[in-house]
């Protein structure tokens, strides 16, 4: 079996296949014609022991290799593992699964074990003692959290090592026209939506200083329950790798599902964000109105980040667009990093009125509803949409 290649995921991405039938099968060449093998068929394969706990995959022989560690195996790694693999320097490599220092020695890469984080060396640990990485801090200054030099202030584990080395190749790999600003917003979009997250359980880091409850139906606690039982039969180490490499496939499918929909649906938004962004004088004068050509998209890390890339000033403090039922809304713009803290409400005698009555109150024909919090309301017209958006500028 040979993994995935480029062209064949540009010609599944124009048929009706799924990301997850993607990812969750690979193909082989049956008289010259790539034929699609279900993921029900990829665990057929049988590893070898080297006699000390490490696991030899002898089906993968590419002159490569790459190893991780054996035993009770995590979504880090079998993420990275996975991650590797969509590269074509990689995507042949024989994996060895072990913990002795001299079978990982010769190899000629290794994720989460071995002590090292060396990327010259292709060496990628985050187990040593004084390791503090993170995806964007300048590497070797930090030895905890306050101290890191980035925005992101989680250590990484195995696959955040991975994905800020080779992210951006990977994501290429995947969806070649992705180039310049396009894939530097999708690359670090994925990292704080995903990649950062697993790091942050690997790492033992819990997301709030005081949980209220948990969640057991995250990636990492799925892949957690796919190792061998305590109370459950023996299994050999070719059982043990048909876990992880099924394990490696479910990661590599919530990372497809995940990059497919910021490359087909939140980056589409995006231009069509900063396009709204740069006619915004054309709704209004102050540049604070900003009139969507389509509602119901994701815009608002997109414009945050807009605004900063092109120095915006002052501020939006209303975004329009119709929704299904055709009608006219406009939406206060929340406060970045804030969910309820709108840069500006509308009025507040609009709050909780209605139709006849909200015009009268507002003086603007047309009016349909603004709710008790303020963050939004809406018009029969796109004209009286912007009167509602121009008052509350006034009032402020």
């Amino acid at each position: 079996l040979a993994p995935v290649c480029r062209s064949a995921t540009a010609s599944i991405f124009r048929t009706s296949v799924r990301p997850r039938q993607l990812v969750a099968a690979q193909y082989r060449k049956t008289a010259g014609r790539l034929q699609f093998i279900p993921a029900n068929t990829m665990a057929s394969w049988c590893p070898t022991g080297l006699g000390d706990g490490s696991h030899v995959d002898k089906k993968r022989k590419t002159g490569l290799t790459m190893g991780t560690h054996s035993g009770t195996f995590q979504c880090d790694e079998a993420l990275g593992i996975w991650l590797l693999r969509r590269l074509p320097k990689w995507s042949g490599a024989t994996l060895v699964r072990s913990r002795n220092p001299e079978v990982l020695a010769p190899l000629d890469i290794v994720i989460d074990v071995g002590g090292t984080y060396d990327p010259q060396a292709l060496r990628f640990d985050h187990h040593q003692r004084g390791f503090f990485e993170t995806f964007d801090g300048e590497k070797g200054v930090a030895t905890k959290a306050e101290e890191a030099t980035g925005k992101f202030k989680t250590k990484l584990s195995a696959c955040g090592l991975v994905y800020k080395h080779f992210g951006r190749e990977i994501l290429q790999s995947l969806y070649p026209a992705l180039q310049g600003p396009r894939l530097e917003a999708v690359y670090v979009k994925l990292y704080k939506d995903m990649v950062e997250g697993l790091d942050a359980i690997d790492n033992g880091i819990e997301v709030a200083s005081e949980p209220r409850y948990r969640e057991g139906t995250g990636l990492s606690a799925r892949i957690g329950r796919m190792n061998s039982r305590w109370n459950g039969p023996d299994e050999d180490s070719a059982m043990e790798d048909k876990r992880f490499e099924a394990a490696s496939q479910l990661a590599g499918q919530e990372f497809m599902e995940q990059v497919s929909y910021l490359v087909e649906c939140w980056l589409p938004a995006r231009d069509l964000v900063e396009a709204a962004l740069l006619k915004r004088h054309q709704v209004d004068p102050s540049g604070e109105l900003l009139l969507f050509e389509s509602g119901g998209m994701p815009w608002k890390q997109h414009l945050y980040e807009l605004e900063r890339e092109h120095s915006v000033d002052p501020l939006v403090k209303f975004v329009f667009y119709q929704d299904q039922a055709k009608m006219w809304r406009i939406q206060a713009v929340t406060a970045e990093g804030t969910d309820f803290t709108n840069r500006l409400s509308l009025p507040a005698p609009w709050r909780g009125v209605r139709d006849d009555e909200l015009s009268k109150v507002a003086g603007i024909e047309g009016c349909c509803f603004c709710h008790m919090a303020g963050f939004i309301g809406g018009n029969k017209t796109l004209e009286g949409a912007l009167a509602m958006g121009r008052a509350a500028l006034k009032s402020a």
